[in-house]
């Protein structure tokens, strides 16, 4: 078998996805508008210690959403789903230890 013939076949795939159709587009905004207005909930409903944890796994959520589909990381290159993964977790890594400044090393 011919490496030359498979590489070009894999490419050819990898090129000719399908696109969502707009109804599938639709659907998405709506599952995105209402995890928004999950999110601005919390500002009204007191859930206690259990709000940020909330609302970073809804946060999360969006980002993949909006990355997978609108962004279209879903057809691409596995290589842009790792870059966009390691964004991720470092933005919620820094987040985080921002976070533990408040309130592990302030004078209280």
């Amino acid at each position: 078998m011919d490496t030359s013939e498979t590489t070009t076949d894999v490419k050819e795939e990898d090129e000719h996805h399908e696109h969502p159709s707009d109804g599938k587009y639709m659907q998405i905004a709506l599952v995105l508008a209402i995890i928004t207005a999950a999110e601005v909930a919390t500002y009204f409903v007191h859930i206690g210690d259990a709000l940020i944890p909330t609302l970073m796994v809804m946060m999360v959520v969006k980002f993949w959403i909006v990355a997978a589909w609108f962004m279209h990381l879903r057809f691409d290159s596995k290589m842009f789903t790792r870059f966009f993964v390691a964004g991720i977790v470092l933005a919620i890594s820094v987040y985080f230890i921002f976070l533990t400044v408040f309130e592990f090393w302030t004078e209280g």
